[in-house]
C-alpha cells in the first residue's frame, strides 16, 4: 500500500521502535512502526471492528476485557461500546504509542478516556502472568511478527492467554499475513489446537482490503459457540 505525505506529524524513536504519525492526502492520519503501517483514519474502523466484535459477540455476557497491544486506542474505543462490558484493561508495551495516538489520532486513543478503560505500560508476557481464570476476552492487537511483537507468536504466549481466561472465555488475535508469515508464527495450531494440554479451540478468518490481514479467534473448550 502506498499513500503519499502531506505532512510528517511526529518522528521519534521509542525504546522499542520507530514510531511515525503522518498525514496523508487521502487517508488521514496514518501511524507507522517500524516503516509498516499500521492504521490509517480512513479505513481504520473495519479492523477495529472486525476484531473486537467477533470476539465480544462469540461470548454470552463478557464483563471483564484485555487488550494486549492496540496502542492507538481503536480496539479500546470498539470495546466499550458494549453496554455488558464492566471494565476493559489495555497494556502496550510502548508508551510512545499511546501518547502520540492520544495527541495525532483522536478519533481511535479516545477510548482511553471512557470510565470503562484501564492503561497499563509494561511487557504483555509479565502482565499476563498476575492474572489467572480473570479475563472473559483477551484481544491481541499486536503488529506482525517482527520486533517487539514477535514474541506475542509464540506458543509460551497463547498459554499464558488460555491461563489468564475464564471458563468459556473468548480470545481473538490479529494473525497477521498467514501465509507470508507462517514460518516464522510457531504459536498457531496447524490442527485446530493451540499446544498440549491446552483445550483451546481456534477457528480462523480473513479480512479483504489492500492491506489485507487474518485473525484467529478461539475459546476454551465448552464456550458457546455462535
Amino acid at each position: 500500500m502506498t499513500l503519499r505525505v502531506e505532512k510528517v506529524l511526529v518522528h521519534e524513536k521509542s525504546k522499542y521502535q520507530d514510531v511515525l504519525i503522518f498525514k496523508s492526502t487521502d487517508f488521514g492520519n496514518v501511524l507507522v512502526l517500524d516503516n509498516v503501517i499500521q492504521c490509517t483514519e480512513r479505513d481504520e474502523f473495519s479492523y477495529q471492528e472486525m476484531i473486537a466484535h467477533l470476539a465480544l459477540n462469540s461470548h454470552p455476557n463478557p464483563k471483564k476485557v484485555l487488550v494486549i497491544g492496540g496502542g492507538d486506542g481503536g480496539v479500546l474505543r470498539e470495546i466499550v461500546k458494549h453496554d455488558c462490558v464492566e471494565e476493559a484493561t489495555l497494556c502496550d508495551i510502548d508508551e510512545a504509542v499511546v501518547r502520540l495516538s492520544k495527541e495525532h489520532l483522536p478519533s481511535m486513543a479516545c477510548g482511553f478516556d471512557h470510565p470503562k478503560s484501564k492503561t497499563h505500560i509494561g511487557d504483555g508476557f509479565k502482565f499476563l502472568n498476575d492474572y489467572k481464570n480473570e479475563f472473559d476476552v483477551i484481544i491481541t492487537d499486536s503488529s506482525d511478527p517482527d520486533g517487539p511483537a514477535e514474541a506475542l507468536f509464540q506458543k509460551s504466549y497463547f498459554q499464558l492467554l488460555h491461563d489468564a481466561l475464564r471458563e468459556g472465555g473468548v480470545i481473538t488475535t490479529q494473525g497477521c499475513m498467514f501465509p507470508i508469515f507462517l514460518r516464522r508464527v510457531t504459536g498457531v495450531p496447524r490442527n485446530g489446537r493451540i499446544g498440549e494440554p491446552s483445550q483451546i479451540k481456534v477457528d480462523r478468518c480473513g479480512w479483504d482490503l489492500p492491506r489485507w490481514v487474518h485473525f484467529g479467534a478461539a475459546s476454551l473448550l465448552g464456550a458457546p459457540r455462535s
